[in-house]
């Protein structure tokens, strides 16, 4: 599934996908690979928290797959917090694999980490052996029939193997309510036009399956038993980084790009100052940009 699982409008990283087709054939990953990456990088904190979780929930993996894994962040992360393991990035998108291998290269990992290209959930069946710790990181809700695909990530765990599915969470936040320029609470209004944005692509999948968003039971119905759920907070106050802002204007510009028609004039308008990088104004240079954003794992075992 290619999908830009790090880079959607509902990752509630702030990564506003809004407006890209679903679908991976009408991106190009090659020129989406280095943002992709550098945004993950930023959410690093709360990964390794919510890794250090796992840890004690399933204690020595001996192998570990990342199911839809992008360009391999969290796939390395897993690498490094299972230093036992051998790690397996599966995505739809070969340069986003490309991206992954290189990336173990570098920090040391590549002699435990291996590539699998194709789209979820079937490619699973490609994999070599049982996977004792399956990570989902926001690629369910790109799968036309959820409860289908989690019986499919089910199937491929050893028994005692865990599940740990990031979905859901909260809408991040970069701004103030009123920052002075425009109609305070634009942050809110954005969120509302990314759950329809979010609404509607779900239904477009072919094949849609609409699903009530409770993980936890819809893993149990996939034969798991659920064991534990835990939300993770990243909180990169102001005056925050040069990395964080350019992350900040990313996902504001492409809120902007994608949803922009269905903004009001106004909104239009600020948003326009905000990725103004010569308006002092924008977030670019104001000193009161901050990144805070939640994510919730959740986690379960299959038993026999």
């Amino acid at each position: 599934m290619a999908h830009d699982h790090h880079h959607d409008s509902h990752s509630n990283d702030g990564h506003g996908h809004a407006g890209h087709h679903h679908d991976h054939t009408d991106i190009d990953w090659t020129e989406m690979g280095p943002l992709l990456e550098t945004q993950a990088e930023l959410f690093t904190p709360l990964y390794e928290r919510a890794l250090a979780w796992l840890g004690h929930k399933q204690t020595e993996p001996g192998l570990i797959v990342d199911a839809g894994s992008g360009p391999g962040v969290v796939s390395c992360l897993l690498a490094e917090a299972f230093p036992g393991a051998r790690v397996v990035a599966v995505d739809g998108a070969e340069p986003l694999l490309e991206r992954a291998r290189a990336r173990a290269g570098r920090l040391g990992v590549a002699d435990r980490f291996g590539t699998l290209a194709g789209e979820l959930p079937g490619v699973l069946d490609d994999l070599d052996y049982p996977a004792d710790l399956m990570w989902a990181g926001r690629s369910l809700h790109h799968l036309a029939d959820q409860r289908a695909a989690l019986a499919a990530f089910a199937a491929r765990l050893a028994p005692g193997g865990t599940l740990a599915l990031l979905e859901g969470g909260l809408p991040a936040r970069f701004l103030p309510r009123d920052i002075g320029i425009g109609r305070p609470g634009l942050q809110a209004r954005l969120d509302a036009l990314q759950e329809d944005w979010f609404t509607r692509m779900r239904a477009d999948l072919p094949g849609a399956v609409a699903e009530t968003e409770d993980w936890p039971a819809l893993m149990a119905a996939a034969g798991l038993r659920p064991t534990g759920t835990r939300s993770f907070l990243l909180d990169l106050p102001a005056p925050t980084t040069d990395r964080a802002r350019a992350y900040v204007a990313a996902s504001l510009s492409r809120i902007r790009d994608g949803l922009g028609d269905h903004l009001g004039a106004g909104d239009r308008a600020t948003l326009d100052r905000l990725l103004d990088p010569d308006d002092e104004a924008s977030v670019h240079h104001r000193p009161d940009v901050f990144v805070l954003a939640v994510h919730t794992v959740f986690t379960a075992v299959r038993t026999g």
